[in-house]
């Protein structure tokens, strides 16, 4: 089993320090799951207290033993409930902090109530932001299994090719390709911040089913099995001459790489064909135009031109009333960290060691999607595709089936 290394943690701690220095924070409360995993190396449920100086406490109500397993953390100390906190701070020599920064973009009210309890007089702010922007540069170990990621992801495409085939439903596509994930130490699930931000771990569409918008802010949703759940892959058949979209997420040890690429069992209509290209040609302008000091917004809006000037104002990044304000988003231990690259993001640049998945995509109701979507590395030596299955659109041959 793969522990995050002491090093690593210390750094990313230290960082969040500086930040919280010049924010004037005395201490951040981390007790959502995927900052947890990043800042503790573990889950176990209880919180992380960063003082501005000083080594963090991990505070743990279950499970202490498996947390001390797991950790490289030095301070994990058991606590049985809210009042405990400001006692075991004081062992450490930690007073009381007059200003607090916690994740408000997703901690329950209630939650939040519970803890300004034990510190009624401090005032509260938001360390979201601080938090994101430790975690949106990558380092060399988290991108080595990212790397890893992408080699799951491109078995799975690889079986796809295998898979396809006329009459079977995309829920049969998808449990094929699930198993094979799975089989693959893919984790069974995405991280995914935003509130209600429920998503599968894949995708696998055909046809008009692949053009039914959903509720999750993405430019693809899917009709799903039900609307309790209402996206992801549906009982429709798979037909020949229609583009089957398969948009699946690898995922090692917590970390993620996002990949989508187009199959159909002959050709697809010369505009649908166009359209794929095109998105390609929306790909390689981006590849062209990212590097450090380039504002997230100002890539959005020049791909968003380009695609606007093929004549996709309706259809690009979602159907016509159902279109999404952006092209990519950083992913990492979730799938949307930063960067946005999306509308507005204009004072907000790209920096070496970013980590982003980009994906022009065309959604045409009643007929069907295509696009593409890819990984990338922003390294000191440019930017890199992590993920690297053919990027053609794969036409079978009926009889291969």
């Amino acid at each position: 089993m793969r522990i995050t290394p002491a090093y690593e943690l210390e750094q990313r701690w230290k960082k969040l320090q500086q930040y919280m220095l010049a924010d004037g924070l005395d201490a951040v409360i981390i007790v959502q799951n995927a900052d947890l995993f990043y800042f503790t190396g573990t889950t176990q449920s209880g919180n992380l207290y960063v003082p501005v100086c000083g080594t963090p406490i991990y505070m743990v109500r279950k499970d202490l033993g498996r947390a001390r397993q797991e950790s490289r953390l030095t301070e994990i100390v058991s606590f049985a409930s809210m009042k405990d906190v400001p006692g075991r701070l004081a062992e450490y020599g930690y007073k009381e902090p007059a200003r607090i920064g916690m994740e408000l973009d997703v901690v329950p009210v209630g939650f939040f109530e519970r803890y300004r309890k034990v510190y009624p007089d401090a005032e509260y702010v938001d360390a979201t932001h601080l938090i994101r922007r430790v975690r949106m540069i990558k380092s060399d170990y988290e991108v080595s299994i990212m790397e890893e990621a992408a080699v799951q992801v491109d078995k799975i495409f690889r079986r796809a090719r295998k898979a396809i085939r006329q009459g079977m439903t995309e829920i049969e596509l998808a449990a094929e390709l699930e198993y094979v994930a799975r089989i693959n130490n893919h984790m069974g699930y995405m991280r995914m911040r935003s509130f209600n931000g429920e998503m599968v771990f894949g995708h696998a569409f055909s046809g008009a089913a692949a053009a039914v918008p959903a509720y999750n802010d993405t430019p693809l949703g899917g009709s799903g099995m039900h609307p309790a759940f209402g996206q992801g892959a549906g009982k429709s058949t798979i037909e020949c001459n229609e583009p089957i979209v398969i948009d699946f997420t690898g995922s090692i040890d917590g970390y993620m790489v996002d990949q989508t690429r187009i199959f159909s069992i002959g050709p697809v209509s010369d505009s649908l064909a166009k359209g794929y290209d095109d998105m390609l040609k929306v790909r390689d302008l981006m590849k062209q135009i990212v590097r450090p000091g380039v504002s997230w917004g100002s890539v959005y809006a020049e791909c968003f031109e380009l695609a606007v000037n093929m004549g996709y104002v309706d259809s690009f990044m979602g159907g016509s009333g159902a279109q999404v304000s952006f092209i990519g988003h950083g992913l990492g231990i979730e799938i949307d960290e930063y960067p946005f690259i999306a509308r507005g993001f204009d004072k907000m640049q790209f920096e070496t060691g970013m980590a982003f998945a980009f994906e022009p995509k065309l959604v045409f109701p009643g007929v069907g999607s295509v696009g593409i979507e890819d990984t990338f590395f922003l390294g000191a030596d440019g930017l890199r595709q992590l993920t690297f299955t053919s990027d053609e659109l794969v036409v079978l041959d009926r009889q291969e089936n």
